[in-house]
């Protein structure tokens, strides 16, 4: 498998967008896991708190849509199968 350090720098730029977006899907889920454990045995989240959870999904819509944006612009194709195979 290649590493990183190997691939262009808009494959680079791919792969950053690629882990940005695990990491804010994974801050919007726990966020969401910890409001509905708080919450489980009633009360309602405050508006704070709504806000705060929509922060983070509207953080996670961004990069999803930059890391479709930098995907798209990996021009070769076997550096786009290597970034995939990396990403798996």
């Amino acid at each position: 498998m290649q590493s990183i350090d190997e691939f262009s720098e808009q494959a680079k730029i791919a792969y950053q967008a690629y882990l940005d977006m695990g990491n804010s899907k994974t801050a919007h889920l726990e966020s969401m896991k910890a409001m509905k454990s708080k919450y489980e045995s009633g009360g309602q989240p405050s508006a704070e708190e709504k806000l705060a959870l929509e922060k983070l999904l509207g953080d996670h819509d961004k990069n999803v849509m930059a890391f479709t944006t930098a995907f798209a612009a990996v021009a070769d194709s076997d550096e786009k199968s290597s970034l995939i195979e990396l990403m798996s």
